[in-house]
């Protein structure tokens, strides 16, 4: 802010500096010129006069007549500068009668009148030009909020969400393996504590969201053992890459819910890819399509949510495909790393 405020003063000095001086250039030249005449801004006092006096308008208008005469009373706003530009002109003859030898032409008046009509017109641009900078800015700082509101609220739906599928796993299995409850439970201690931990930061590493990857997927394992082929590949990875949390696991989710069920041999594939720029993502689902999955009404949270992060964290940075082939859904999500 304070760097701002000493550049907004240092360009409007430059720019009444070069403003003001024009008329001494146009004295300069004169003098080399083998014909007499007489220059009103031979005066220093005339000069002094009219650089006063456009500034004068020019800020008069800008800081006060404009913001807070113009919006509320438009007929005063007219009468206050049609006044304010009299008293000027009137200042101006005074100065010149009185400092200059020589007496105004008939112009005079004309000439002065559209000098003062340009500064108030430049200020009038400066005045709407400001105005539409600052409502710009107000909208940004308002879609900013409205965006982190959003992808506030989108964040905290993972973790219920995620937890209701997680319990309904540990329920399956606690009906059919008893002593593996045990284990899972452990699992499901660093899969919460990830939650608690690491979602709320802005990015994480990609190790990190790796295990979290790889816990779920060995709790799945524990909770259908041999009755879904599970192949989690991961190709190279650049680890020490940074991405938002809890990005991956929706498409995973998503693949278990709707991947198992009512599957015949059941198979769910996940591979991971990472270039110096982008991470590819591909999860593949096998699915029935004889058999209609009654749907309940958390069937598709996960995946509308992370989609719609995407947007927010990632716009035009992304690209996700979603493909059915036959009996197979495929899955994949090209990123481009933040720099």
């Amino acid at each position: 802010m304070l760097k701002n405020k000493y550049l907004y003063i240092f360009l409007h000095g430059i720019i009444w500096l070069g403003y003001t001086t024009l008329p001494l250039l146009n004295v300069e030249l004169k003098k080399e010129s083998t014909q007499p005449n007489i220059d009103p801004y031979t005066s220093k006092a005339y000069w002094f006069y009219v650089s006063l006096s456009c500034i004068t308008l020019f800020y008069i208008h800008s800081k006060y007549l404009f913001p807070k005469v113009f919006k509320q009373k438009p007929i005063n706003y007219f009468l206050y500068m049609v006044g304010l530009i009299f008293l000027l002109v009137m200042g101006r003859y005074y100065v010149r009668i009185t400092f200059v030898e020589s007496e105004p032409n008939q112009l005079f008046f004309v000439n002065v009148f559209i000098q003062y009509l340009f500064i108030f017109v430049i200020s009038a641009s400066y005045c709407f030009f400001s105005e539409y900078q600052k409502n710009q800015q107000v909208q940004r700082e308002k879609e900013n909020e409205r965006l982190k509101s959003e992808l506030s609220f989108l964040r905290s739906q993972i973790s219920p969400h995620f937890m209701f599928n997680l319990m309904n796993s540990l329920v399956s299995l606690n009906r059919k393996k008893s002593n593996l409850v045990e284990p899972v439970l452990l699992k499901m201690s660093d899969l919460l504590r990830y939650m608690l931990y690491e979602k709320d930061d802005k990015q994480i590493s990609l190790d990190n969201e790796v295990k979290y990857l790889e816990n779920y997927i060995d709790l799945q394992k524990v909770r259908f053992a041999d009755y879904v082929d599970i192949d989690f590949l991961v190709q190279k990875p650049l680890l020490s890459k940074n991405i938002e949390p809890m990005l991956l696991i929706p498409f995973v989710e998503n693949a278990f819910k709707h991947g198992v069920g009512l599957v015949e041999k059941p198979i769910i594939k996940i591979e991971l890819q990472t270039t110096v720029n982008q991470l590819i993502f591909k999860v593949t689902n096998k699915f029935s399509s004889d058999k209609q999955e009654v749907k309940d009404g958390a069937s598709g949270i996960g995946l509308a949510n992370v989609k719609r992060r995407l947007e927010l964290l990632y716009p035009n940075q992304y690209v996700l495909n979603v493909e059915e082939q036959t009996h197979f859904y495929i899955t994949e999500l090209k990123l481009n790393f933040k720099q």
